[in-house]
């Protein structure tokens, strides 16, 4: 069973919404940043940086305190009002791409905390910790937790119908998107929804380990603070955007390693011949079509490589092509154990991800690396049913939902 409630959004008003609206802080490059804050005083990257206005950087509970006072500007300048009643909201963004449609409500901290919302990330617990002492000083959450939910029907029908109405938003973004925002306040329809929902047995994160880490310890440091605590208190759900399987688009990162841990090219692919079928391709850029094949880049050429179809494999996590390069690969041939800090890897993704690739090691700045082929909604789904982690950096998942369009206040 999936517990979802409607919530009071704090909001941009109409004439400045797309004004508000902003990407993760940490997409933007250091000099379109000081653009948008230099010529924008209604973007919310001021409210999440809020040393700007003060020309200084600043950090820990003293950035955390600064936001709270900046947020609460926001409101009294009346850049955001709340909205009187809960409410769903049905929240599309047409791309390039392709359209995202999806539902933004409340996600039950229980839930998450009885694996109805399930994990496929192992998360850090520094940074649980850090955002967790965000969330409580600042007081509410900007940023949703990406949820997939399985297809169904009945949710369709009432988004096709809830969209055909007049949305309270409508506008552009300089991305090219066409963003929409429905607002549900009707009660029987709210309930309709929460009831499909009740009927599911689990949902799982897409994106958004950390985030809903971090509003689960909240909620029981909150909870273990509140003698008069009921269960029906904000801070016992987390703002997320549920969104159907079908309409989840995931993409590959690759890898790229600065050196061959001293090894001579011919060295390093007679160990990679182990367990790869290795095809030259020269100069023809070659990116896997499949699972279990990986592309390669090595001293200006390009390589396939094919997983030996002797390889063995005893779990959902043992056939994910990020975790069998980092076993037969990154970690016994490269030497890299710690994926996630170790500084000789790095990760790229994106529409022109195997050039750039490409580029990078003809600059001398990586000497090999690898693409593969994406992550399927069904793999990342058997590996969380198993109770398994993938390894970090193993999908790029869209849609990137914007911060400051729906607020969550605990």
């Amino acid at each position: 069973m999936v517990k979802i409630i409607p919530f009071a959004a704090v909001r941009p008003t109409k004439d400045k919404v797309s004004l508000v609206v902003s990407r993760s802080y940490e997409d933007y490059p250091t000099n379109e940043l000081n653009a948008t804050l230099s010529y924008n005083p209604f973007s919310f990257l001021h409210i999440i940086n809020p040393g700007y206005k003060f020309h200084h950087d600043i950090s820990g509970e003293r950035r955390f305190s600064l936001v709270r006072n900046r947020y609460l500007e926001f409101i009294e300048e009346n850049v955001f009002t709340k909205d009187e009643s809960p409410s769903l909201y049905i929240y599309k963004i047409k791309t390039r791409k392709g359209d995202f449609c999806g539902i933004f409500a409340g996600a039950s901290v229980e839930d998450y905390q009885n694996n109805s919302i399930k994990k496929h990330e192992a998360t850090l617990q520094t940074r649980e910790e850090l955002f967790k002492d965000y969330l409580k000083t600042v007081g509410f959450n900007a940023e949703p937790v990406l949820l997939t939910y399985p297809d169904n029907a009945e949710i369709d029908a009432i988004i096709t119908t809830v969209t055909k109405e007049i949305p309270e938003y409508e506008f552009a973004t300089t991305d090219k998107a066409v963003h929409y925002l429905w607002k549900i306040s009707n009660l029987k329809i709210i309930d309709t929804i929460q009831q499909v929902f009740k009927k599911m047995d689990c949902v799982y994160i897409a994106d958004g380990h950390h985030r809903s880490a971090s509003s689960n310890l909240l909620s029981e440091e909150l909870k273990s603070n509140n003698p008069d605590h009921t269960g029906k208190e904000p801070y016992n759900y987390f703002m997320s955007y549920f969104i159907p399987e079908s309409n989840l688009k995931i993409y590959d990162f690759n890898r790229m390693v600065k050196d061959l841990n001293g090894l001579s090219k011919e060295e390093f692919l007679i160990q990679l011949d182990e367990h790869f079928r290795i095809e030259n391709r020269g100069d023809d850029l070659y990116k896997p079509s499949k699972k279990h094949h990986f592309g390669m880049y090595l001293d200006g050429e390009f390589y396939s490589l094919y997983l030996r179809k002797h390889y063995e494999f005893s779990n959902s996590l043992s056939e994910l092509d990020t975790h069998i390069l980092y076993i037969t690969v990154l970690k016994p041939i490269l030497g890299i154990e710690d994926l996630r800090n170790d500084n000789r890897i790095e990760y790229g993704y994106g529409k022109y991800n195997t050039i750039k690739m490409k580029d990078f090691i003809d600059q001398d700045k990586f000497k090999v690396g690898f693409s593969l082929f994406p992550v399927k909604v069904d793999q990342m789904k058997k590996i969380s049913d198993e109770g398994l982690k993938m390894p970090p950096k193993s999908t790029y998942i869209e849609p990137k939902l914007k911060s400051g369009l729906t607020i969550y206040e605990f």
